[in-house]
């Protein structure tokens, strides 16, 4: 049984299409994985509310940022906002960031159709 859905958003898709089909297979398949199993080395908390999908195929590093949604006690989301090959050993500070930023006007957007646009 699955511990969340992931939901891809439009960056996070992007990256998927332009990769070749066997690493966006891999990283896919891993991300099933990780739905199912606590791995670190899957998925991982990098910073705050940020974690990554994390895969390594054909000597290359590939992430994929994300952050949970547990608002819908039905279900747990995890959106995953935009994807990286990574090129040092350290997660680059601006990627973590730009997720973060994501992740703030997801909720914001969220809060807005909840509340009907009442302020």
């Amino acid at each position: 049984m699955n511990k969340f859905e992931v939901i891809f958003l439009t960056e996070a898709r992007e990256f998927l299409l332009q990769l070749d089909e066997k690493s966006r297979d891999k990283i896919i398949f891993n991300i099933d994985k990780a739905k199912v199993k606590n791995d670190n080395e899957l998925f991982k908390k990098l910073k705050g509310e940020i974690w990554e999908f994390r895969t390594l195929f054909n000597k290359t590093h590939f992430r994929i940022f994300s952050f949970w949604d547990k608002e819908d006690k039905q279900q747990t989301l995890v959106l995953a906002t935009h994807g990286i090959v990574k090129k040092t050993g350290k997660t680059p500070e601006k990627e973590i960031e730009k997720a973060e930023q994501i992740r703030l006007k997801y909720f914001e957007l969220k809060n807005i159709r909840k509340n009907g646009n009442k302020k």
